[in-house]
Order: C-alpha cells, then sequence, then structure tokens
C-alpha cells in the first residue's frame, strides 16, 4: 500500500472520483467535498464498507 492519492476527472462529466491510499473510492462534482473526505482518512468508508453506487 502506498500514501499516493488520486483525484480524476470523468471526461463528459463535472463528476470527479477520488482513491485513497487505501483503496476506499469516493465520487463528487465539489472539489473541497472531495479534498475533505480524502483527509478524513481513516474515518471515511473502507472498500468493503462503501454502498453500492
Amino acid at each position: 500500500m502506498s500514501s499516493v492519492v488520486r483525484i480524476h476527472w470523468l471526461p463528459g462529466t463535472d463528476r470527479l472520483l477520488g482513491t485513497c491510499h487505501c483503496g476506499a473510492q469516493h465520487g463528487s462534482e465539489d472539489p473541497v467535498e472531495m479534498w475533505e473526505w480524502m483527509l478524513a482518512h481513516p474515518d471515511h468508508p473502507r472498500p468493503e464498507e462503501d454502498p453500492a453506487p
């Protein structure tokens, strides 16, 4: 596991998809919300806890 986090823009949409270094993912249209979610590690849901999209 690395400490790299990534935020990708989904072309053709206003959506961002963030991936935490723990493997959890989160989608949002708000970049501030995305970074708050990233910085909340480890308090955000882990991949096995994420609800189905």
